[in-house]
């Protein structure tokens, strides 16, 4: 998930101009938690340098160059530090991190993921290190840990998206929408069981929509894969008209052909803040700080793939903030993601209709110890 997870950041928007964000003041802590961070992003920099000028930071997503865009931005931004995203499923990272924990092997300085449920336990356990980097306290409360353990650093959204190039005036706006005879076999979606977050959004539709909805759309021929990249692919290339449960900017770039649905209020979508930690332990902790507070300073935040996490970055003009749309589901994907018995039931009942996961996994096989 570029730093807003699909690689599309500008390196341009976020290079030197970030290197001028002073770090915010009188900031207050809030009980049991650190001050927020007031060195400015220069002092960071210099720390981190004089650390060793490195940074690993395990990033949720689905593809090993989603992140290049955010690593060259970052490294543009500061001369001397080198960032090492190490791109693959939420749900292998925090097994991995796991396993390196209790192997004593720990890799990265920050985890950047979407197994919201995870970060909960690893303050109870410990593992993370409570910090608010600058300007935590405009992060929404819905994104960040009162204590400092996690902020999120980018708000996506899953929905659907069109090719606008084969769609025309007649646009899908509901997964009702979907069933249409005309979208047979010209879909594409990640497999829901693959994915907690499309998963989510399935659970939302069902819910809504009844069983029989999720029968209908897999006889219209969906082509399912693995990894949330490949169907906004599909659908930026022209090969399928539609995509579920993908994530794509909602103000189209130049030339940019796929669009973004927001529903109305009574269709759902899902929205979440992706969490980043600085893990307790970590080899590089001048490094992580510097990479946290530039992730939320507002030149990246302005710069956000589709919505900022601050309450004082403007919406993408013509929309809402994200937390201001009711059908996000920002609290239920939270509420869902640490119900993991209701997860494993939906994703079983789901499985019977749509089919088990299968092909190989989008990142690759990473092995237990990447970027070490």
């Amino acid at each position: 998930m570029t730093f807003s997870r699909r690689g599309l950041l500008s390196s341009g928007a976020v290079g030197a101009a970030g290197l001028t964000v002073a770090a915010a003041t009188g900031a207050q802590a809030a009980p049991g938690g650190p001050r927020e961070e007031t060195k400015p992003l220069e002092q960071l920099h210099r720390e981190a340098v004089a650390e060793g000028g490195r940074v690993v930071v395990y990033a949720g997503g689905d593809t090993p160059t989603q992140q290049d865009a955010t690593k060259t931005a970052f490294e543009a931004a500061f001369p001397g530090v080198t960032m090492d995203v190490v791109v693959d499923y939420s749900k292998f990272h925090d097994v991995r991190v796991d396993h390196q924990l209790a192997a004593h092997r720990l890799v990265p300085d920050v985890v950047q993921l979407q197994t919201l449920q995870d970060f909960p336990r690893w303050k109870q356990q410990g593992v993370l290190q409570n910090y608010r980097p600058a300007g935590f306290s405009e992060v929404h409360p819905a994104f960040v840990d009162p204590d400092g353990a996690w902020t999120g650093v980018t708000s996506l959204s899953f929905s659907l998206a069109y090719d606008s190039r084969q769609v025309g005036s007649n646009v899908p706006r509901t997964a009702t929408d979907l069933l249409d005879p005309r979208w047979k076999g010209r879909i594409a979606s990640t497999f829901p069981n693959d994915d907690d977050a499309v998963l989510h959004l399935y659970e939302r539709a069902v819910t809504r929509h009844g069983w029989d909805w999720l029968e209908r759309l897999v006889a219209q021929d969906v082509h399912w894969v693995r990894g949330t990249q490949s169907p906004a692919d599909q659908v930026a290339a022209g090969t399928k008209a539609l995509a579920y449960g993908v994530a794509v900017p909602v103000v189209p770039y130049p030339g940019q052909t796929s669009r973004f649905v927001v529903p109305a209020q009574d269709e759902p979508f899902v929205s979440w803040g992706q969490r980043a930690a600085l893990l307790r332990g970590a080899h590089r902790p001048a490094a992580a700080k510097l990479y946290l507070n530039w992730a939320i300073s507002l030149p990246v935040q302005q710069a956000s793939f589709q919505w900022s996490v601050r309450t004082d970055v403007e919406p993408p003009k013509g929309f809402r903030r994200i937390w201001e749309y009711r059908n996000a589901g920002i609290a239920s994907f939270e509420q869902f993601m640490a119900d993991r018995a209701r997860v494993e039931r939906f994703r079983q009942h789901l499985t019977l209709i749509v089919g088990e996961v299968s092909g190989p996994p989008s990142p690759g096989w990473l092995g237990l110890y990447p970027g070490a």
